[in-house]
């Protein structure tokens, strides 16, 4: 469950905006530390969207932390994503392929390695211990287990997309319009 947050998260990290106000990252969610945000704004690589109450004072200089921050340069995020555990298991939504089990996570080549599966987003998925150990060296059809959806390679932009469904269990209510753009508005 979700908890909005009106006081600082602990650390009060600042969320990252790229230069479009989109978060550079949603899983996990671009969040600095308040340092590191204090550093990018004297270097003047960020400029602060939202602030939060609480003031950093040094002798002759005094500023409210920043909540959201937002690069002044655009980082392109049409990069391949890295081959992860963390990223496979966010493509399969945390979830078994054979079973949907969410629980005691591993990975499954579909193509058994004893039988020349190589380890590739093409030929792994997310599968729960039980399904894995029962599938064992054999292939999908030889185990009449199938995949709900086939190994493949994701886009960024898919796995930002399928980030956006796991929110964080805090956030800070400064965060909200940055974060959810397609969901319903109060009237």
């Amino acid at each position: 469950m979700m908890q909005v947050l009106t006081r600082p998260p602990s650390g009060m990290p600042a969320l990252v905006l790229n230069a479009d106000f989109r978060p550079l990252s949603y899983y996990p969610l671009s969040l600095w530390p308040w340092q590191e945000v204090i550093k990018a704004v004297f270097l003047d690589r960020v400029d602060v969207v939202a602030s939060y109450d609480q003031v950093v004072h040094s002798p002759s200089f005094e500023m409210r932390l920043p909540s959201v921050v937002a690069l002044k340069q655009y980082v392109p995020q049409e990069r391949p994503p890295a081959f992860t555990r963390f990223n496979l298991f966010l493509r399969d939504a945390f979830s078994c392929q054979y079973c949907g089990s969410t629980e005691d996570l591993t990975f499954d080549h579909v193509i058994p390695r004893s039988r020349g599966g190589r380890t590739t987003w093409e030929n792994i998925v997310t599968a729960c211990a039980p399904c894995n150990l029962s599938k064992g060296g054999r292939t999908p059809r030889e185990a009449g287990m199938q995949p709900y959806h086939h190994a493949r390679r994701p886009s960024m932009h898919e796995l930002q997309e399928r980030g956006r469904r796991f929110p964080p269990g805090r956030l800070h209510v400064s965060w909200l319009d940055y974060l959810y753009w397609d969901i319903e508005l109060e009237a």
